[in-house]
């Protein structure tokens, strides 16, 4: 109630500039110990148990500022980054678009972010706290050699990462999506792995790879190939898309990922094609679209065992987590599940 009185308010300054004031809220919000999920709703994954499917995907939290925060507000999981090795301004502004019509957003952020150091610092100054923190994995822009970037940041944070996912997908690094190439990506996952062995982590983290929506078959078949030969903890369906589906709002033309409401079908597609290619060998986390439990739980009935929201809450408010989980649990029942586990992929 809060957020939809404030909402007019905050849609009064530019995109990018609400965000910078949510994370500001947040950070002021005092923790506390997470309230337990509903029974049914654990969900175990890679070996790591979440107390429920529903978390805040990458680029909501890039500089791992309020992780803590935003598992007080019922998430059951949360992914920070991309982060990058060294700090790097990003893409020229204006770089973040509502398309408020269309309930969607644009953005072409360019992995701005404070860089490892900076968050490394958080992340290690956070660690005692119980709650499930991923850490999503970028190369700068200019780098000479962007798989030796992965490498470093995994080697960095794979002491404090509860997972690490690495992010090939975002279409706002020139070249980047070249990573999904087949040979490209296996020595990417093999420099990964590598670099958190020499961690020398007590548990090491499972890897998670993030993926794009706009895939041939082909690549689908070759990523969900690699995933099952690497051993991966999961692959998260999937990042913004490059295409274009009709769109009311005036920002329609603007370069950059679209994300929200227009992704939801791409994303269900993908996520129902790569469990399809894995024949549920690996488990999917499902991204892209997700705005309230039945969307959830129709990504769950295709094979997502977790799910991850992010630009539903620019119109829904940070407490869209919690009515999700609220809502999955009746879902759950009314379809006669005990466990979110006995639904995934039972659509």
């Amino acid at each position: 109630m809060l957020f939809h009185l404030l909402k007019p308010a905050m849609f009064a300054f530019d995109p990018e500039t609400g965000h910078r004031l949510a994370i500001r809220a947040l950070s002021a919000l005092p923790l506390r110990t997470p309230k337990p999920a509903p029974d049914g709703l654990a969900v175990t994954v890679a070996g790591l148990t979440f107390p429920n499917p529903v978390g805040v995907a990458a680029g909501f939290d890039k500089d791992a500022e309020v992780p803590d925060a935003l598992l007080c507000l019922g998430f059951g999981f949360t992914e920070v980054g991309s982060i990058t090795p060294l700090p790097q301004a990003g893409n020229p502004k204006p770089r973040l678009f509502r398309l408020v019509e269309d309930k969607a957003v644009i953005n072409r952020m360019g992995f701005n972010n404070g860089g490892g150091a900076a968050a490394l610092e958080r992340l290690r100054t956070r660690a005692a706290r119980p709650g499930i923190v991923g850490v999503n994995i970028g190369a700068n822009k200019d780098s000479p050699d962007r798989i030796a970037d992965y490498a470093v940041m995994a080697r960095m944070m794979a002491p404090f990462a509860s997972y690490l996912c690495v992010n090939i997908s975002s279409p706002n690094t020139p070249g980047l999506r070249a990573l999904q190439d087949e040979a490209a990506l296996t020595a990417l996952i093999d420099a990964v792995i590598a670099a958190r062995a020499e961690a020398k982590c007590a548990a090491p983290p499972p890897i998670f790879l993030k993926v794009a929506p706009d895939l041939e078959p082909t690549d689908i078949d070759a990523i969900a190939r690699i995933a099952i030969d690497k051993q991966l903890g999961a692959l998260v369906v999937s990042n913004t898309t490059i295409s274009r589906p009709a769109l009311r709002s005036h920002h329609a033309g603007e370069a950059g990922g679209l994300s929200g409401d227009p992704l939801r079908d791409l994303a269900l597609q993908r996520l129902r094609d790569f469990r399809k290619a894995t024949g549920g060998a690996i488990p999917l986390v499902g991204v892209g679209g997700i705005a309230s439990a039945q969307h959830a739980w129709e990504r769950i009935r295709a094979g997502a065992s977790l799910v991850q929201i992010y630009s539903a809450m620019v119109y829904e408010g940070p407490g869209l987590g919690a009515r999700i989980v609220r809502g999955l649990r009746v879902l759950m029942r009314r379809d006669g599940f005990t466990s979110i586990a006995e639904a995934v992929g039972s659509g």
